[in-house]
């Protein structure tokens, strides 16, 4: 087989629940435009109005996981090559970081941490949550795990293409 004949590679993006969250497609887009595919999982809380399913599965052409599957059902998307987290709240980043994994989008974080996947993060945390010691004692779990952060960006504008620049422009 040669390069030409593998399929690009492919990424996992994590939406949580964060009004920003409405702009997920902007990352999707971008990175499409690199050649990843996509799928999406979503926090359970994420896909009651936080963004438009339809509209990020019709980008995909993917549905989008947030239900755990039923023993026997295959799995709908191939292995990751890099995984992106954004937006990534205060609530799901805490919880990964002590390895809870009451979700799918948790359980998927806390599997592909251990398998040396390039795992990228925005964070999209008040300044007073983003001062709890808890949160800070998270970051440096999840950094010491290998995982990038970076700044989601300023005067309100979410730089979803920063996620990218995390796992690099073609995954591993």
């Amino acid at each position: 087989m040669t390069d030409q004949d593998e399929p690009p590679p492919f990424l996992y993006v994590v939406v949580c629940a964060a009004g920003v969250a409405a702009g997920v497609g902007e990352l999707i887009a971008a990175a499409q435009e690199q050649r990843w595919r996509v799928g999406v999982f979503a926090t359970p809380t994420a896909m009651n109005g936080f963004f438009d399913p339809a509209a990020v599965e019709a980008r995909t052409g993917r549905p989008i996981r947030s239900a755990w599957r039923r023993p026997g059902d295959p799995r709908p998307f191939p292995d990751p090559d890099a995984v992106v987290v954004a937006p990534a709240t205060f609530n799901t980043i805490n919880k990964w970081a002590a390895g809870i994994a009451d979700t799918l989008a948790l359980g998927t974080l806390c599997e592909v941490a251990g398998q040396g996947v390039p795992i990228g993060v925005l964070p999209c945390v008040s300044d007073a949550l983003a001062a709890h010691p808890a949160y800070q004692d998270s970051l440096i779990r999840l950094r010491g795990m290998g995982v990038r952060f970076a700044d989601p960006g300023q005067d309100g504008e979410f730089a979803w293409e920063r996620a990218l620049d995390l796992v690099g422009r073609t995954g591993r």
